[in-house]
């Protein structure tokens, strides 16, 4: 009986260590995402400040996003067909448009696009894929003056 006893205080001691770690670990990770994030809002933050005198403006936001303005979207809106082919009607295009091109010009991943002003990332990411293939990727690109954006624009164009 005494032999189980301290096999239960033996469980009872591993568990209450791994607990330990594992909030330490997790303070650790979340520590580590924070700055991450913040790091980058900085590096874009800098270089939507800095002027390239020796190419073409590409213009880039920060990590917090800006929508498409309204000259931008006059440009593009005649573009972009109204009317899907057939079945359910097309999502907001204009706010569809901003996550894709929030995710072309800062660099970031699709997962990272701000749902509450974009929408939902995947979405974004099959009208990015559509409008490739029809081409109209390239169209909306030259419509803004921004042919050589970085970004999801490398991937099919």
């Amino acid at each position: 009986m005494l032999a189980m006893a301290e096999r239960d205080e033996e469980k009872r001691a591993f568990r209450l260590g791994w607990s330990a770690w594992r909030r330490a670990h997790q303070a650790v990770a979340k520590r580590c995402e924070k700055a991450s994030r913040a790091a980058k809002r900085a590096l874009f933050h800098r270089e939507s400040t800095l002027k390239d005198r020796t190419g073409p403006h590409v213009t880039t936001l920060s990590p917090d996003g800006a929508p498409l303005t309204d000259a931008e979207w006059k440009m593009v809106e005649p573009l972009i067909p109204q009317r899907p082919p057939a079945g359910r009607r097309y999502n907001d295009h204009r706010a569809v448009l901003g996550g894709i091109l929030w995710v072309a010009r800062t660099g970031s991943s699709w997962r990272e696009m701000p749902e509450e002003e974009f929408g939902k990332w995947q979405t974004a990411y099959r009208r990015y894929e559509l409008w490739v293939k029809q081409g109209l990727w390239k169209r909306i690109l030259q419509a803004l003056g921004e042919e050589g954006l970085p970004g999801p624009t490398t991937k099919g164009s």
